[in-house]
């Protein structure tokens, strides 16, 4: 008996030359994908950069904080677009984030029976199918009319705070920024929500088995655990909001200027772009291309802070 142990423990498993040749053709073909992948994001920004260097030649560093975009005298500076781009965008962030990650804690843990839990699910993640164009004429139709009376009631009634120093006037900052909030809402909720329902159910478990309360549990256990997740899909809702065009060309009020005001009309470096791009010519083609450069280094610039983020969170 101990012979035939010693036998079968002795049998291994052989694998055959072609299984073998398989596996290192597939590691060979991801490492391509993969370095294929930063290939064309480097060869899109060498192109852009590329077109654009008659203007980083002509305008330099001051291009950035120029608030002149005059085509007749072909002097242009992108501030205010790139204020605009930011404003809009933080403003999409601070009103989506909590109700995201709220609507994620809300559908990834039993509040809800599974049969009206998962049509909801399925709900949230369609709102993220809705052309971007759908959101432009709803806020025309809807969020002006809807927003402007409030815009009014504050203007009136607490003007002398710089955000609401300026009477809306239909479109503006503040109609952009509840569109973009609505467009990355779905985002938001679904990746936390992914998330929220990977981490280990061991450790509600053992929180409820320490005596914590479900509250104690979701800010203490789950939240922290699922971190790196929130934190990517708050920096992919982000950079969507940061590069959305129609939408927010159709109800910000292209407006070249800088206010304090979220009531005023302004400007983003996307909706520049689709507003202008079509009849441009010359430098004012190298300038556009400048305004996408910067955007481009803006959207990685929130990349590489997320990652930070997310590095230093784990090293505590």
């Amino acid at each position: 008996m101990s012979s035939v142990t010693g036998d079968s423990q002795k049998a291994t498993y052989q694998r055959s030359a072609v299984s073998r040749k398989a596996d290192v053709g597939f590691l060979w073909l991801t490492r391509f994908f993969a370095l294929a992948v930063g290939g064309v994001l480097a060869w899109i920004a060498v192109e852009v950069a590329i077109e654009a260097l008659p203007a980083i030649r002509q305008f330099g560093w001051q291009f950035l904080f120029s608030s002149t975009w005059d085509p007749v005298d072909d002097v242009y500076g992108a501030w205010p677009f790139i204020y605009g781009t930011v404003v809009s965008s933080l403003i999409a962030l601070i009103l989506a984030l909590p109700v995201g990650i709220g609507v994620a804690l809300f559908l990834s843990e039993d509040f809800l029976p599974p049969r009206i839990q998962q049509p909801i699910v399925f709900m949230v993640e369609l709102l993220a199918a809705i052309p971007s164009v759908v959101y432009g004429l709803w806020g025309i139709f809807v969020l002006i009319p809807l927003l402007g009376s409030i815009g009014l009631w504050l203007h009136q009634n607490l003007g002398w705070i710089p955000l609401f120093s300026t009477p809306p006037r239909g479109p503006g900052m503040h109609i952009a920024g509840v569109v973009l909030a609505i467009m990355i809402l779905p985002l938001i909720a679904a990746i936390s929500r992914d998330a929220l329902v990977s981490v280990p159910r061991d450790l509600r478990q053992g929180a409820y088995g320490l005596g914590a309360t479900r509250w104690e549990t979701i800010f203490k256990i789950l939240l922290p655990a699922a971190f790196s997740g929130i934190v990517g899909g708050t920096m992919l809702a982000l950079g969507r909001a940061l590069g959305e065009t129609m939408a927010v060309t159709m109800v910000i009020g292209n407006a070249a200027n800088v206010s304090p005001s979220i009531l005023a009309p302004a400007s983003t470096v996307s909706a520049l772009l689709a507003n202008q791009f079509a009849e441009a010519g010359g430098l004012q083609i190298a300038s556009l291309m400048y305004a996408a450069l910067i955007l481009f280094g803006l959207t990685l610039l929130v990349n590489m802070l997320a990652e930070l983020l997310i590095r230093r969170v784990r090293q505590i």
